[in-house]
């Protein structure tokens, strides 16, 4: 069964199975000059272009792969393409709580982080990608939560290792990172994804960020070009995942967060407006 997907006032709209697209084409709603997609197509098409749509028959065997964007006049990245989330306030806020203290006690750090990485995935919604899940488990990956737990303790209560404690949390969180991409899965599908970044370009990020604090405000620009370094080295998929956000924006943002957050009561509502936006950078787009 194909997944297919129709605009409508400037609004992917799917996806929906073979049956249900019938159903839609005989109410009227998806008519001969409305856009669909499916897997396997080049781009959005009128639906009595796609061959044995209209007025019956069932559409051909597609491959998998996610939906391009759509299209504006001039070829312009439309609605539709940009990642969002469903974050409950305090569910949020909780969970974030239980994270900090499962890695401050160490040995819980794998099972809480898989715990998180499930729960948030499964509230992001990915255009094209319907039931967005994380499949990994606590056994794959466990020593280097461990480790980066520890780590950062030891970084916590002795300075004289500090510079050792980044590059090694730099090359655990890279290893993380990879397992991260390669394990997300959409209606149960595995999404073939892989991060391809270099390790060491990742831990001069890293450096780079650290160090960037001495400018007061450059660490914003320094993570906006990080996160744009690691959206170009993800592969596996037909289109690619852009970083939309200004270093400008992450440095306003996060500055609000952080001086409201000092009252206290705010921060949940605060912690959620800032996890929203963030995610709302990521967007999907056809890759060149």
């Amino acid at each position: 069964m194909s997944n297919w997907f129709y605009a409508a006032n400037g609004q992917q709209q799917g996806p929906f199975g073979d049956a249900q697209l019938r159903d839609l084409i005989s109410n009227g709603t998806v008519r001969p000059d409305t856009l669909v997609w499916t897997e396997g197509m080049a781009g959005w098409q009128k639906a009595a272009e796609v061959p044995g749509l209209m007025p019956a028959g069932g559409p051909p065997p597609m491959p998998m792969g996610g939906p391009p964007p759509m299209m504006g006049a001039g070829g312009a990245t439309g609605p539709g393409n940009a990642l969002s989330a469903d974050l409950p306030l305090f569910g949020l806020l909780g969970r974030g709580i239980v994270y900090i203290i499962g890695f401050l006690l160490v040995i819980p750090a794998p099972w809480v982080a898989v715990w998180f990485y499930k729960w948030f995935a499964s509230r992001v919604q990915v255009p094209g990608r319907p039931n967005l899940e994380f499949t990994g488990q606590v056994g794959d990956i466990w020593w280097a939560f461990i480790a980066m737990a520890l780590l950062s303790l030891v970084g916590a209560y002795d300075s004289t290792f500090q510079l050792i404690t980044i590059i090694l949390q730099a090359v655990l969180s890279w290893f993380v990172l990879r397992w991260a991409f390669s394990n997300l899965a959409s209606n149960g599908q595995k999404v073939p994804l892989s991060f391809d970044g270099n390790i060491w370009t990742y831990i001069g990020w890293q450096l780079l960020f650290v160090i960037s604090f001495i400018t007061i405000i450059g660490w914003a620009w320094v993570i906006t070009a990080m996160m744009r370094w690691i959206c170009r080295n993800v592969s596996g998929s037909r289109r690619e995942i852009q970083f939309n956000a200004s270093g400008l924006e992450v440095l306003w943002r996060s500055l609000v967060f952080a001086l409201v957050s000092f009252l206290i009561i705010p921060i949940p509502w605060m912690l959620r407006w800032y996890a929203n936006w963030y995610v709302s950078q990521f967007a999907l787009a056809r890759r060149a």
